[in-house]
């Protein structure tokens, strides 16, 4: 808890009894404190948390809230409205997956983000393969850790960020606590999320279940999702604790497959894939040891593993293909069959010293990582022509590869207090990543083999001015990279061709930006921010001799985005009020991203054409999100109005492609609304709708899963929940 929250629960405890005696009425102190207390909390991460550095970072937090979002549903874009530039895939409606992206990263399943829960890392394999198929439901979630891409020198050297999920703790007042939420909506959707926690002398524990099933918007878009996780933790002297966390997700989701621009044209809402279905699994178990051997010094050990695997079975072609019976064979086509396997382990030491230098207290940070995965893909495979989720093969994988990847990692940071309102935060990160691949391809005929060493410092810096009246100015820069992945050796559908001399990206994000609030009436975040991405990998629409489109997976050239993100936060009542016991307040999260290729060429019929100047991928130039949310008492509720901007979905900008894989991605306006009431103490009701006007609009096109073609988004749907805690 910062100076800044601790002053200000102070303050309003002793505004509130002023006004208590004023009005003689202790349940208007309670709404006054109540409201407050909650909308004061901090949007951005203290200097130091923990064995943590953020000071001169450019850092979120976000606090998930039933009145704020549809946490039931997992809406991404509700859950994440106040972070400005942060783009949103939706591939499914149902919050199956987290697809984030920023600053011209790409947001397919949160690829270049460094996903975390409680410290530790989520993504499948973080350097060979770093989707994150592991999700888990916002109901769970305490808080919503986020730091923009100087992340890379603590973290690990992703262009995107850091994201970090920290899990709900059980009431350390009691022995036993129960919570539980029952929800159902649209398209017989039903989420249910139950907890137990508590405390027992040295001994906390806190353990959740969830499901969420229902039809889906569309026809062939069924699901069934389930998560679980449990913490028991020992608190074995006042200077240590150790902690034992497992996590599980898992989903069995049909696939309603693209769409070309006609048939979404024609009808939005159609599916012409049936027997299209993804089920991912992954299991987190984890080691937490903490200790604080004095006031200035403390160390953190983290050991987890990620394992489980990722499976579809699909019929996969272009949406302009429809998936009929074959008239020669009488019967369906076979669908193919992918599999992946992930075991993976990793074990990450952290001691933070503060120390003095001169008559001021400066603060030290250092760590080292240890990582190793190893992937089996098995892709490919002949599978049978039933309509159910069966993954049986008629004729083996295609694809049978060994993937492995090591990684050692060592960084260092430190916070010199020049003067009590400047600080300097220099870093430095080592990486050492080994990966190899072995195998065949083409049918179990045609072995591979690969192996790639890399060894690389990064380095960086921040600034930091606090000044008297609570506002930061901050500044930094810092190196990024992104080795290239497992996909770009082994293409998993047959859209696409790869350039065989890939190369790794390298890179660095520049941040600058002024932050600050006027007492709980007015917060604020404008920050300007630069990104450049070498060897940016993507695809490009290309034509063969035959006139037949692909995809061509290459490193396009040298992209640059740069732009502008602001976030402000008024409260319209207290501003005439501050005595007042309800509030409306209104945010808005603006970004500005001028992202563009500033080298790079393709060939097309014998003559090479600039790239240069071209839009990058899946990059929106305008994103913003505006909100008001109404507070009284036990009442919040939110009106969320989002804007994006039109993008491209391949790096030549193509405007049209018959089977819908690429093409622009038209801008689109989409209205969310969240409710929730509390009542009795212990007892609540929830309410939202997504989609409140019924736009019809898409957020990406893709030539992948679970494509290839147009996905589009889900029209107007809503939800209804009960809850009850303990």
């Amino acid at each position: 808890m910062n100076n800044f929250y601790k002053i200000t629960l102070f303050t309003l405890s002793i505004v509130a009894s002023g006004y208590a005696r004023a009005q003689k009425s202790t349940k208007d102190t309670l709404h006054l404190d109540s409201v407050i207390v909650k909308e004061s909390r901090a949007k951005y991460l203290p200097n130091v948390q923990g064995t943590y550095i953020f000071a001169g970072k450019r850092t979120h937090l976000i606090y998930p809230d039933a009145g704020k979002a549809n946490l039931a549903g997992n809406t991404a874009r509700m859950l994440f409205a106040k972070v400005p530039g942060l783009n949103v895939w939706e591939m499914d409606g149902a919050g199956l997956q987290l697809n984030i992206g920023n600053r011209g990263t790409d947001p397919h399943r949160s690829i270049e983000m460094n996903m975390r829960q409680n410290g530790y890392n989520t993504n499948s394999d973080a350097f060979g393969y770093p989707e994150n198929h592991y999700n888990v439901p916002f109901q769970a979630i305490g808080e919503v850790q986020f730091v923009r891409g100087s992340a890379a020198l603590q973290f690990g050297p992703q262009f995107g960020g850091m994201v970090n999920y920290k899990i709900k703790e059980g009431d350390s007042t009691k022995v036993f606590g129960f919570e539980s939420e029952q929800t159902a909506g649209s398209n017989n959707f039903f989420n249910s999320y139950n907890a137990v926690g508590g405390k027992v002398g040295k001994l906390s524990y806190y353990a959740f279940y969830s499901t969420r099933r229902g039809d889906g918007w569309r026809p062939n878009a069924a699901f069934a999702y389930h998560a679980y996780y449990a913490n028991i933790k020992y608190q074995f002297n006042s200077q240590g604790s150790i902690a034992l966390q497992f996590s599980r997700s898992d989903y069995v989701q049909q696939i309603a497959g693209g769409l070309t621009d006609a048939q979404f044209a024609a009808d939005n809402q159609q599916s012409f894939r049936a027997r299209n279905f993804f089920n991912p699994e992954i299991n987190i178990p984890a080691l937490l040891f903490n200790y604080a051997f004095s006031g200035n010094t403390r160390l953190e050990i983290t050991s987890h593993a990620v394992f489980g695997q990722r499976n579809s079975v699909q019929f996969i072609n272009t949406p302009n293909i429809k998936d009929t019976v074959n008239t020669s064979l009488k019967t369906f086509n076979p669908r193919q069959v992918d599999r992946d396997y992930y075991a993976g382990f990793t074990t990450e030491a952290r001691l933070l010293h503060t120390y003095k230098l001169g008559n001021l207290k400066s603060t030290f940070t250092t760590g080292v990582r240890y990582f190793e995965e190893t992937t089996k893909r098995r892709q490919k495979g002949v599978g049978t022509i039933a309509s159910d989720f069966d993954l049986t093969l008629v004729k083996p994988y295609g694809i049978d590869l060994r993937l492995h990847s090591i990684n050692y990692a060592a960084f260092a940071e430190n916070i010199f207090q020049v003067t009590p309102q400047f600080t300097i935060t220099p870093g430095v990160r080592y990486e050492v990543i080994k990966s190899t691949t072995s195998g065949v391809i083409s049918n179990a005929t045609f072995p591979i083999g690969y192996k790639g060493d890399r060894n690389f410092p990064l380095f960086g810096t921040g600034l930091q001015y606090q000044f008297g009246n609570g506002s930061q100015l901050y500044c930094n820069i810092s190196q990024a990279y992104r080795p290239y992945l497992y996909a770009a050796v082994t293409p998993a559908d047959n859209l696409t061709v790869i350039n065989p001399n890939i190369k790794d990206s390298r890179g660095y994000d520049i941040d600058m930006g002024y932050r600050g609030n006027i007492g709980t009436l007015f917060s604020y975040d404008i920050n300007g921010f630069y990104v450049r991405y070498n060897n940016r990998a993507g695809t490009l629409t290309q034509t063969d001799a035959q006139n037949v489109s692909h995809l061509y997976l290459t490193n396009i050239g040298n992209g640059v985005a740069k732009g502008i993100e602001a976030y402000t936060e008024v409260s319209l009542l207290r501003s005439f009020d501050s005595y007042a016991g309800s509030d409306i307040r209104l945010f808005n999260s603006l970004a500005y991203t001028h992202g563009r290729y500033i080298t790079g060429s393709i060939n097309q019929a014998g003559k090479n054409i600039s790239l240069a100047g071209n839009h990058l991928e899946n990059v929106p130039d305008w994103i913003n999100r505006t909100g008001i949310t109404f507070l009284s008492g036990p009442v919040s509720s939110t009106l969320q109005l989002s804007y994006t901007s039109k993008s491209y979905s391949d790096a030549n900008n193509t405007a049209f492609n018959s089977t819908g894989a690429t093409g622009i991605v038209p801008a689109y306006h989409v209205a969310d609304w969240a409710f929730n009431y509390r009542f009795l103490k212990n007892y609540h009701i929830s309410a939202g709708i997504n989609n409140l006007f019924d736009a019809q609009y898409y957020t990406r096109r893709i030539n992948m899963y679970p494509g290839p073609g147009i996905l589009p988004a889900d029209g107007r749907t809503f939800n209804v929940g009960f809850g009850i805690k303990l």
